[in-house]
């Protein structure tokens, strides 16, 4: 694989924001916010009629696209990410990611990319930046 700037990462789809994944969510991370499981609470907040997803699994979608380009989420050093909008149950999203910065160091290649996460014919809701470490044969 060579590696350069400009270099587009292969998008990654998710289909369709499972509402019953982001229940199991906040049960497991004890996020008692309700707008993550109930349409109700949601619907009062003047936020539509579906439930929000939450920011921890936006980021795990561009993370898990990035990893897999990378061949592997351990290769991954640094990421950082600036939340634009929510996702919301049924949203279809496209995690996307552009080569940056390409430096050589001793024994790998460190890569920068640009990140970002949009609702498939809506806004982009997730931007950030991302750095992995790559064996030098990508060169």
């Amino acid at each position: 694989m060579n590696i350069e700037v400009g270099q587009s990462l292969p998008a990654r789809i998710i289909e369709s924001v499972d509402p019953e994944k982001m229940k199991l969510l906040s049960a497991l991370m004890r996020d008692p916010n309700p707008i993550h499981f109930d349409r109700v609470a949601v619907a009062q907040l003047g936020m539509g009629d579906k439930t929000v997803n939450q920011g921890p699994s936006n980021m795990a979608y561009v993370l898990s696209m990035l990893g897999q380009w990378a061949g592997g989420s351990d290769r991954i050093t640094h990421y950082r990410f600036r939340f634009l909008g929510n996702v919301f149950e049924g949203d279809r999203l496209e995690a996307l990611g552009v080569v940056t910065a390409v430096t050589e160091k001793i024994d790998r290649l460190e890569v920068e990319c640009s990140l970002s996460l949009t609702v498939m014919g809506g806004a982009e809701v997730l931007t950030g930046a991302g750095t992995v470490l790559l064996p030098k044969e990508h060169a």
